[in-house]
């Protein structure tokens, strides 16, 4: 069975779980994470328990560890634990959940049947309210263990913050090993938690620059062999590929559009370069700017009606934004002394991340898409690439520190409090976070 029809399968068998308890007349749990004096919510995950404890162990583990890391959440030592046994099939002793100063618990069972499928169910339980807010099982291939995981993680996040959640994503990157002056630069393809990393190149070219599609498990990237670079389309499933267009000189940065039909690219022709769109089904191409200045890195709004990109039309580098049909662009970005590169817009339309070079120092940071409100998430040697979770919540981007022989993977969400490395086998840059799974 192919991935995409287990998938399939996965979410059309997930049942709703009836709620143990009648829901009663209280303010149900949530959180406020832009607040000022925010605080992670205490939460309590029990071990999984059932037929399968090593698949149990391993579900109750990554819930753990994708609520930790979001920040959101402050996971509790389970030494501190009063209830130590917790009985699925009924409601906690929320009295023993409260003395711990759990405001949140996530309950699970794992079984496995005679042919080897796992059924999965998962209760999230307002302790304060004394209630269930809500339950779901799954039925899957042993082998969707982790999938599971991420996806009652994405459950957990959503009921609580009221935001979709980011966990059931993947990030493709590049994977670079060798020295520096023969380095080996691989198309390579991860959970967004650095787990099930597998390649999707073979190294027998140089790849740059990877972004997904917001529509499907595509990638647009840059490959370097033999003649002149040139922008393919790979399906991260399949690893089938072909190539956008075969255009004369160098090809930077190709992203798609919002509705994953065109791709925005930047090309370059002598001493500048210029912004172009491909429609993908009838390959015309159709130039957007046209300046003897550099322009590169577009990126569409999500609402597919402006791109932002980076330009020295001005004598230094800035972003600007522009119709997405071409015409006048308008300058966002007048920090002083600083250059600003790899804009990209937030799904959500609200923010512009950007890289900020400035006294030597490399800033990843935010601003309005009117280019107000400007503000640096994470500062330090060299910083670059930032690259949006679908929730428009958190950021991943790549990061050289002093002396390292390569960069690595890091996140920060949108207040600059969380900030995680995302563990990789080698070096790794340029990471370019999917949409949710379906």
């Amino acid at each position: 069975m192919r991935f995409t029809q287990i998938v399939s399968a996965l979410l059309l068998i997930g049942l709703a779980v009836t709620p143990l308890l009648p829901r009663e007349a209280h303010a149900e749990l949530s959180i406020t994470v832009d607040k000022g004096n925010f605080q992670p919510m205490p939460i309590a995950i029990a071990d999984f328990v059932g037929s399968d404890p090593e698949s149990a162990a391993l579900m109750s583990e990554i819930i753990r560890n994708n609520l930790k890391r979001s920040g959101i959440f402050q996971p509790i030592d389970k030494a501190a634990f009063i209830e130590k046994n917790v009985n699925f099939d009924a409601a906690p002793n929320f009295a023993s959940w409260k003395a711990i100063n759990a405001q949140a618990l996530v309950t699970g069972r794992v079984t496995k049947d005679a042919s080897g499928k796992l059924k999965t169910e998962f209760r999230l339980w307002d302790i304060l309210a004394g209630q269930q807010l809500t339950g779901q099982q799954f039925v899957t291939d042993a082998a969707l263990t982790r999938r599971v995981s991420h996806i009652i993680s994405d459950l957990v996040y959503s009921r609580i913050t009221g935001e979709k959640g980011f966990f059931d994503t993947r990030v493709v990157f590049v994977d670079e090993t060798g020295t520096k002056d023969k380095r080996v630069k691989r198309l390579a393809i991860m959970d967004q938690d650095g787990a099930n990393a597998r390649y999707l190149t073979d190294g027998s070219e140089l790849v740059v620059t990877p972004r997904f599609s917001p529509t499907s498990q595509e990638v647009a990237y840059m490959a370097f062999g033999e003649g002149d670079p040139k922008v393919y389309i790979m399906n991260t499933e399949t690893r089938q590929r072909e190539v956008v267009g075969d255009f004369p000189g160098m090809t930077f940065a190709p992203r798609f559009s919002p509705d994953g039909q065109k791709v925005v690219m930047s090309l370059a022709k002598g001493s500048s370069s210029n912004i172009y769109v491909m429609d993908l089904r009838s390959r015309a191409t159709t130039r957007l700017t046209d300046t003897n200045a550099i322009d590169t890195s577009p990126s569409y709004a999500p609402d597919g009606s402006q791109i932002v990109f980076e330009s020295d039309r001005g004598g230094t580098q800035q972003i600007y934004v522009m119709s997405a049909t071409g015409g006048s662009a308008k300058r966002l970005s007048f920090g002083e002394s600083a250059r600003y590169s790899t804009p990209v817009w937030s799904p959500k339309g609200d923010y512009i991340a950007f890289t900020r070079q400035k006294g030597g120092q490399f800033a990843i940071g935010i601003m309005k898409p009117d280019g107000s409100g400007e503000r640096i998430l994470t500062e330090g040697f060299h910083n670059e690439g930032p690259t949006w979770a679908p929730n428009g919540r958190y950021l991943m981007f790549f990061r050289d520190q002093p002396g390292a022989a390569g960069s690595r993977v890091f996140m920060v969400d949108t207040t600059g409090r969380v900030e995680n490395t995302v563990p990789t086998q080698n070096y790794s840059s340029d990471p370019a976070w999917s949409p949710l799974l379906k």
